[in-house]
């Protein structure tokens, strides 16, 4: 290999390893993360995604890999189905969570305070946002275009925090959300459909 051959390779390998290397996070605002939040989600209606489910149980120590669906519409309607052997159904309708899972199909109901419901975030999300809302913390940063907002209500809720991994058209990459008994959900999302046209009736448990 002659000199030039061993420059040229050195500076693909270079080059080459530059481009693989993971994307450094950028530490940003509150209100930037949020206003990036704000500005994604005004052009959406609903959509619907398939996703990975990773649940980690504190009390088992062991965490499952689920598969399934949900669907989200403006301002207070999300629903997601896991598929076999984990089946279970979920709708939360703003502040209130219905769930059916196992064999008897027992409707399991949980109220969440009315300050972690959908509907009063979308209510603050409808306007430029130019201070943080009451009762909650925020945390945000850029990795190259993917956002990341982690929002911690004050407060006895069930939740502990919510993460939101989104691009700066809305999409959502991923949700992970941390209970105060130290159960952790990871879902990631794929073939997310924006504004399909979805109504109250595609938001049943039946």
């Amino acid at each position: 290999m002659t000199v030039k051959q061993v420059r040229v390779f050195a500076l693909v390998l270079w080059t080459s390893l530059l481009t693989s290397a993971p994307g450094h996070a950028r530490t940003i605002s509150p209100l930037e993360g949020l206003e990036a939040l704000r500005r994604g989600f005004a052009g959406l209606s609903d959509f619907t995604a398939d996703i990975t489910q990773e649940k980690r149980l504190s009390l088992m120590k062991r965490t499952m890999v689920m598969n399934g669906s949900l669907r989200f519409k403006k301002p207070d309607l999300f629903f997601m189905e896991i598929a076999p052997p984990f089946s279970s159904r979920m709708l939360l309708k703003d502040s209130v969570i219905e769930q059916v899972s196992g064999k008897d199909k027992t409707p399991n109901r949980i109220v969440l305070p009315p300050e972690q419901g959908l509907k009063q975030w979308f209510v603050k999300l409808s306007a430029p946002i130019t201070s943080l809302p009451d009762g909650v913390d925020v945390q945000a940063d850029l990795t190259n275009a993917v956002y990341s907002v982690t929002i911690s209500p004050q407060g006895k809720g069930q939740v502990k925090d919510i993460s939101i991994l989104f691009l700066a058209d809305g999409t959502i990459k991923k949700l992970i959300i941390n209970e105060r008994n130290g159960d952790r959900a990871t879902m990631t999302l794929k073939k997310v459909r924006r504004n399909v046209g979805l109504s109250e009736r595609d938001f049943r448990l039946e």
